[in-house]
């Protein structure tokens, strides 16, 4: 998506307090834990994901069916991490559409959801239902955590029951980091950087030596 400075150009400011639910662009990267080559490998220059990869992209491009004020930017899915641009395009956010996590969070990342220990029901299953009624205030962070609830349990999964390799602890490291994208000039800088992030995969410092 081109860079419309009149509708990108927000003013934001990254501090203690900040309100992470205001329109506005975001670059995100999630890293798995212990950098643990999970979803695929570079193959002269270009990302090869395997089903695991497949399913971390699968679950990116449904987040605007999750919540309808976002939209996707540029992304890649690399062998042990992800980058992408997200961009809140009102502050109020829809109710969550079919499956709704509860402690959305890194919570379901933890120490007991361990790939291969047991069925993925086990491990804070998403509750679904009917969508909240009324309009909510959805943060980058409850977005994200949500994406990271999903894939912990749809990797689990797959580790399970269809021979994926385990994982050790959890897949995603706590949390993860973000940037909030304040100018033409920054967007463009990290478009670069997310679509020549796997022809430059040996230079990047996720690649393990």
């Amino acid at each position: 998506m081109k860079y419309n400075p009149m509708k990108h150009n927000r003013r934001s400011i990254r501090m203690k307090g900040y309100d992470y639910s205001k329109a506005g662009l975001y670059f995100i990267t999630f890293r798995v834990q212990n950098g643990e080559m999970l979803f695929g490998a570079i193959e002269n220059g270009q990302m090869i994901l395997n089903n695991a990869g497949k399913m971390i992209l699968a679950e990116w491009e449904k987040l605007p069916q999750r919540f309808n004020n976002i939209e996707l930017h540029e992304f890649v899915v690399m062998p042990n991490h992800f980058h992408g641009i997200v961009e809140i395009i009102t502050p109020v956010g829809a109710p969550l559409v079919g499956a709704q996590i509860s402690g959305a969070h890194d919570d379901v990342n933890n120490d007991a959801a361990h790939a291969g220990d047991g069925p993925a029901a086990n491990v804070g299953a998403p509750t679904r239902g009917a969508p909240t009624e009324g309009p909510m205030r959805v943060t980058v962070g409850e977005m994200m955590g949500a994406f990271k609830s999903i894939t912990t349990l749809e990797y689990i999964n797959g580790a399970n029951n269809l021979d994926w390799e385990p994982f050790a602890g959890k897949l995603w490291q706590r949390n993860f980091y973000e940037h909030i994208i304040r100018n033409e000039i920054s967007y463009y800088k990290i478009f670069d950087y997310i679509i020549n992030n796997p022809a430059r995969w040996k230079d990047d410092k996720f690649y393990l030596r």
